[in-house]
């Protein structure tokens, strides 16, 4: 956006020395014509002057043409300097309306991006409470079941229920020790003949 100001007003800045110029360009090609008008009009004027005064007016009006000439090359060296400025500056204008153009092309670019990567993040964010509240779920239903394997385990004949909070590997072992006295008791019942 910072660009696409700067370039705003870059654009202002030659625009507006594009209209100065073309006006100066304007007014040249004004005092150009006054000074063909003024050559005319010296034309004219030495066309309709008497033999007796030819000769000395010969002199002033060949000074006059030579000022009048001098001042028309003038003028149209500052005016192709004029067209020359002009042309370059509507290069410029032409170079910034195209970046500016770009750089607004540029930022809706970055904007669709942003909103898909905001929509992607949305969607993360759903899934990632879905998955707390799928996680707290399994927790709780993992803890109750640790519970009673726990009191199963622990409320059998000869056990000592455990006066802190048992470890995992406290109730395997547990476990453990009654499936082995299970075993035991059941091969002396099979020794015995016993079903």
């Amino acid at each position: 956006t910072g660009t696409i100001s700067s370039l705003q007003r870059q654009l202002e800045i030659q625009e507006s020395q594009l209209r100065r110029t073309k006006s100066e360009k304007e007014m040249l090609q004004k005092k150009l014509r006054e000074q063909e008008n003024q050559l005319q009009a010296m034309s004219a004027k030495f066309c309709s002057l008497t033999e007796g005064k030819h000769e000395e007016m010969m002199v002033t009006m060949e000074k006059e043409n030579c000022s009048l000439r001098q001042v028309v090359t003038e003028q149209e060296s500052k005016l192709a300097e004029q067209n020359k400025l002009i042309s370059e500056l509507q290069g410029t204008v032409s170079q910034l309306q195209a970046e500016v153009l770009a750089s607004r092309y540029h930022i809706h670019k970055q904007q669709r991006a942003q909103k898909a990567i905001q929509s992607q993040a949305e969607t993360l964010q759903h899934r990632e409470l879905q998955t707390r509240v799928a996680l707290e779920c399994i927790t709780s239903k993992f803890e109750r079941y640790r519970s009673k394997i726990i009191q199963a385990t622990f409320s059998t004949v000869g056990s000592k229920p455990p006066q802190a909070e048992v470890t995992d590997e406290e109730v395997l072992e547990a476990m453990q020790k009654i499936i082995n006295e299970r075993m035991e008791f059941h091969q002396m019942l099979k020794q015995k003949g016993i079903k």
